[in-house]
């Protein structure tokens, strides 16, 4: 019996020995990063962290790589593996991914280290071609280190689970390398602050312009570190101009041309579908297109006042005739009310009414034909119909308009629509806004909260909110 204690005893010490000594065994323990640990909870195969310095980003990246080696990953599926790491440089390699992995990974762990310039009794002071890391499957795990400076041809022929890009990549290497994971079903995940602009990431990722459903992002600032002081956060924040806190604290996607609703935020604004009540049911909004995309969404009120945007249809090149059977399926996928007649309601641009050379029948006479009872008399005043948008996005501090995530091409226009020249936004991929705009004219502005909501009120938001964020978290 004694014996046994005491065997427990040297297990348990063993333990706590390991845990003091294991950068890794203590990741996300003594306080937690909660949108560190949302990445590496997320399923998604391409995921993307974009965060200002000292974030808190590249530990997330060089956590996952070592998971993947080991394969101890506590959210995937573990096996052996081979994979990159992609710097900027053989400098931005050694000093930052290459010293980060380094520090997470136990020398015990390590089979062998060959480099490409520098010694592998002391790794960390040269450039490290690949790590053969022991896995807990008994077998040998790879991490590999690249750089973008080698060029595209240095990135071809391989077949990897993942790769990791600790900063933004450009786009041949970023193509090249999505290519390598492709026959293994990999993972591609990518950790950066976006100092170039509006690159192509800005758009394949953050836009999601080919709406890839395996594409996910999130952003990190410097109140999300646990880590960092407060009051110098705020004392270096105060240093800096407001483009420069845009990028290098809340790590945004910034150029010239600010964004007009800058009130739009994704994790609040757009939540997961839920059954809408039949009475919360208002009126479609169109935006017609025949070369360009239609645009239409369906619009739904609560008894606060409060604005969700349903379901879309966006589709471009089709007859109104195909329209018209497009959006009557969805009505009826949604149970969607009729007036008396059984004709479907919804504002369009009061365009549609007119008559061209060579058609006898306006769009809206075709859409009217085809039992979408459509209304041309939309305020069509570009400012305040944006000023209107941007009050429902935010009035005194509570949002009025909640997005379904399935109406993918409305948060991409909402995220991408910018400032032009001339104090006007600029004309392009606008159309869902355009029709947005069209019903919100319609609406009376947002409630102002002057006087507290009941219980009964409170409530009802709260389960609304719990059971989006449950049927979002059961989509992942």
């Amino acid at each position: 019996m004694k014996g046994t204690i005491k065997k427990i005893l040297d297990i348990e010490r063993e333990q706590k020995r390991r845990y003091k000594n294991s950068t890794l065994a203590r990741y996300n323990t003594d306080k937690i990063h909660l949108k560190q640990m949302e990445f590496h909870k997320c399923s998604k195969r391409n995921r993307w962290v974009f965060g200002g310095n000292r974030t808190g980003k590249t530990e997330c990246g060089a956590v996952e790589t070592v998971w993947l080696a080991r394969g101890i990953h506590p959210y995937r599926e573990n096996k052996p593996t081979s994979g990159w790491v992609v710097s900027l440089s053989r400098r931005v390699q050694r000093d930052v991914a290459q010293k980060k992995i380094l520090g997470y990974l136990d020398p015990d762990w390590i089979a062998d280290i060959v480099m490409e310039s520098g010694k592998s009794t002391n790794p960390s002071g040269g450039v490290i071609d690949y790590i053969a890391v022991k896995n807990v499957f008994g077998s040998i795990s790879t991490i590999g280190f690249k750089t973008c400076e080698a060029g595209r041809d240095k990135f071809a022929g391989a077949s990897l689970d993942y790769v990791w890009f600790d900063e933004e990549p450009p786009q041949d290497i970023y193509d090249e390398c999505a290519m390598r994971v492709v026959d293994k079903k990999g993972l591609i995940y990518g950790t950066m602050t976006p100092l170039l602009g509006l690159t192509f990431v800005y758009d394949r990722i953050y836009l999601n312009s080919l709406n890839d459903p395996e594409v996910w992002h999130i952003f990190m600032e410097w109140s999300d570190n646990p880590y960092l002081d407060a009051d110098e956060v705020a004392r270096v924040s105060a240093a800096m101009t407001e483009q420069e806190r845009e990028v290098r604290r809340y790590g945004r996607f910034v150029d010239a041309r600010g964004a007009v609703y800058t009130e739009f935020d994704e994790r609040v604004h757009v939540i997961a579908p839920f059954d809408v009540p039949r009475e919360w049911q208002d009126r479609l909004s169109i935006d017609p297109g025949l070369n360009n995309p239609l645009s239409c969404h369906w619009y739904a009120v609560d008894y606060d006042g409060n604005v969700y945007v349903v379901a879309e249809h966006f589709e471009a090149g089709k007859s109104c005739d195909w329209h018209c059977r497009a959006i009557k399926g969805v009505c009826k996928a949604l149970s969607w009310h009729t007036d008396g007649k059984g004709r479907i309601e919804a504002l369009i641009d009061s365009a549609a009414s007119q008559h061209t050379l060579n058609a006898e029948k306006s769009v809206a006479e075709l859409f009217c034909e085809g039992g979408i009872l459509v209304d041309t008399r939309v305020n069509k005043d570009l400012y305040t119909g944006i000023n209107r948008v941007k009050q429902y996005l935010m009035t005194d501090g509570k949002p009025r308009l909640y997005i379904f995530d399935t109406c993918v091409n409305l948060i991409r226009e909402l995220k991408s629509y910018r400032w032009g020249d001339g104090d006007r936004p600029v004309k392009t991929d606008d159309h869902c806004l355009d029709e947005l705009r069209y019903y919100l004219m319609s609406r009376p502005l947002p409630p102002r909260a002057d006087k507290p909501k009941s219980d009964i009120a409170l409530d009802k938001e709260r389960l609304i909110r719990r059971l989006a964020v449950v049927r979002k978290r059961a989509a992942r």
